[in-house]
C-alpha cells in the first residue's frame, strides 16, 4: 500500500468516526427524521453537510487556519454557537413539556412547519458555528498531506470526505424516518425531547465555558 493511500484510509477513518458519532447535528437529525419525517430531516442534513464541505474547503485553502491564529473569532464562534445550541436546549425542553395534543397543534421543535428553506439554514448555521468543525478540519487535511503530496491528494481528501458526510448525515435521516422509528417516537416522544434538551443545553454549556 502506498504513503499517499494510508494516508487517504486514516483520513477516511478518522472523518466516519467523527460524523458518525453522537452529537448535536446528528441527533437534531434524528429528532427531526422522527418527528417530521425523511424529507424535512433530508433538508437539514444537507444543511449539515454544505457546513462540513465549507469548513473543508476552508481548511484545503488555509483560510480556516489563519482563523485559528486570532482567538478572538473562535471565542466568538463559541459565544454564538454555545447560545445556539442552548436555544435549540430550551425548544427541545419546552417540546417535552408539551402534551401531545399541544405537540400536535403546534410546531416542535425539530421543524414540524419549516420549509425545506428554513431547514436547510438551520443545519447549515449549526455546522458554521461550530468552531469543532474548524479544527477537525484542520486536523485532517493536516493528517492527509505529506511533505510530497500533490492537489490529487486534497482532492480525494475532500471529495471522499464529502461522500461520506452526505453517506452519514443522510443516512441518519433516513434510518430514523422509518415507520418503526417514528412509531417509537410517538410513544416515548416526551423522553426523546427532553434527552435532546439534555444533550443541547449540556454541548452548549460546554462550548461556552471551554477555554481551549
Amino acid at each position: 500500500m502506498s504513503s499517499e493511500l494510508h494516508h487517504l484510509l486514516i483520513v477516511y477513518t478518522a472523518y466516519v468516526i467523527a460524523a458518525g458519532s453522537p452529537g448535536p447535528s446528528n441527533m437534531r437529525i434524528m429528532g427531526v427524521a422522527m418527528h417530521s419525517g425523511r424529507r424535512a430531516a433530508l433538508m437539514l442534513a444537507a444543511g449539515v453537510v454544505s457546513g462540513s464541505i465549507f469548513w473543508g474547503a476552508m481548511a484545503a485553502t488555509g483560510v480556516s487556519a489563519v482563523l485559528t491564529r486570532y482567538a478572538e473569532a473562535l471565542i466568538v464562534l463559541k459565544i454564538f454557537g454555545g447560545l445556539y445550541l442552548l436555544y435549540l436546549a430550551f425548544k427541545a425542553g419546552k417540546a417535552a413539556l408539551a402534551s401531545d395534543a399541544q405537540a400536535a397543534a403546534h410546531t416542535g421543535p425539530n421543524g414540524a412547519a419549516l420549509s425545506g428553506a428554513d431547514l436547510y439554514r438551520r443545519g447549515l448555521l449549526m455546522h458554521l458555528s461550530n468552531p469543532k468543525s474548524i479544527l477537525a478540519w484542520i486536523a485532517l487535511v493536516t493528517l492527509g498531506l505529506g511533505p510530497d503530496s500533490s492537489w490529487h491528494t486534497l482532492a480525494a481528501i475532500l471529495g471522499g470526505c464529502a461522500v461520506l458526510s452526505v453517506t452519514i448525515f443522510c443516512g441518519y435521516a433516513i434510518i430514523f424516518s422509518t415507520a418503526p422509528m417514528v412509531r417509537l417516537y410517538r410513544r416515548v416522544r416526551r423522553w426523546i425531547e427532553g434527552l435532546l434538551a439534555v444533550c443541547f443545553g449540556f454541548a452548549g454549556l460546554r462550548l461556552l465555558l471551554s477555554r481551549a
